[in-house]
């Protein structure tokens, strides 16, 4: 890494953080010879970190492979613990260039086409790296789908469920019908947790995991849970919660309640990019790129991972996410051959 005289540092890449694709893109420049440099705010793969403590994935561990780098477990689908610590042997065997607890605050393309980021570390200290090359790697779990309704902003109210231990014997409220929510509600139920789930949909959402679902139903049909369709939560109070039937002519319920698990989804934050003149469609969110290349219309600028997704973040998941690299690669080996 070699400083200017300016006191900022020239690299050839920058990529804007260290998620399973943001890794994914640096394995595949470090294929072509360059050495990118990752900036992270927090961890290596934080948004698997921020992941329920007994997840499971969806995925096999094949799809979630980077770098053709093996990834084995003797379950069919791995865990968050299993997934944490691939990742972290890939950027550490890989030796993989990575500021960690260092958030890039803004990207400006000068005159002479390379690019400047300014980042802070944990401490508030000021630092800026020039690169010819950004990858725009942020996830979204930063950044909620806030409901926007009184009382959301109380202690007792989390957009992430980690584990269930803490709500014992409490009653509980999730609000959401996806797997985030029903996987909390399965857990919730082995710690004696009295559940709510308030779901805006006239049904079962299609996108919970086949072997899940059957479980679940059981134990709404058992009145172990009390699932409410069609319904949405409008008021958060100390002791309850208020929710409205979307159907008109219903009176709102009131729910004694402790806890709220607002599992509404998360979106990603696209101001470094619009910052620095890319385009992101004002209806959809979703960013004008070459798919092909991954390039925003900004040359030089790229994009991989959720960040690439419109409104619905789930648009986008590792597996896919993961091959945005080696796009990316291609593109910037072609740059520098010309």
């Amino acid at each position: 890494m070699s400083e200017q005289q300016t006191g900022e540092t020239a690299e050839k890449v920058i990529i804007i953080g260290a998620g399973p694709c943001g890794l994914a893109a640096a394995l595949e420049l470090q294929a072509i010879g360059i050495e990118p440099l990752l900036i992270e705010k927090r961890t290596v793969v934080h948004s698997i970190y921020q992941y329920p403590t007994y997840m499971q994935f969806f995925s096999t561990s094949e799809l979630l492979e980077i770098g053709g780098i093996p990834f084995t477990t003797p379950l069919d689908k791995p865990t968050r613990r299993e997934a944490l610590q691939y990742y972290r042997d890939v950027a550490l065997r890989r030796k993989l260039r990575i500021q960690a607890y260092e958030t890039a605050v803004s990207i400006l393309r000068r005159e002479n086409g390379l690019f400047a980021v300014e980042t802070h570390d944990q401490f508030g200290a000021s630092r800026i790296y020039t690169a010819h090359s950004v990858v725009v790697a942020t996830g979204y779990f930063d950044h909620p789908n806030l409901l926007g309704i009184p009382g959301e902003e109380m202690s007792k109210v989390s957009h992430f469920f980690t584990e269930a231990h803490p709500y014992t014997g409490m009653k509980v409220a999730i609000i959401g019908g996806n797997n985030s929510a029903v996987d909390a509600a399965m857990e919730l139920l082995r710690v004696g947790a009295e559940l709510t789930v308030v779901y805006r949909g006239e049904d079962y959402s299609s996108s919970i995991k086949p072997w899940v679902l059957p479980l679940f139903k059981s134990m709404v049909d058992k009145g172990r849970i009390s699932m409410l369709f069609g319904c949405r939560t409008v008021h958060i109070g100390e002791r309850t919660i208020t929710v409205q039937p979307i159907a008109e002519g219903i009176e709102p319920i009131v729910i004694d309640n402790d806890f709220v698990l607002a599992l509404t989804g998360f979106r990603p934050e696209r101001t470094l990019l619009t910052d620095t003149g890319a385009e992101v469609d004002a209806s959809s969110t979703i960013p004008t790129f070459n798919p092909e290349t991954m390039e925003t219309n900004v040359p030089g600028l790229y994009i991989a991972g959720v960040i690439a997704a419109g409104r619905e973040a789930n648009e986008i998941f590792i597996e896919s996410g993961r091959h945005h690299g080696k796009l990316i690669a291609g593109h910037i080996r072609e740059r520098l051959l010309s």
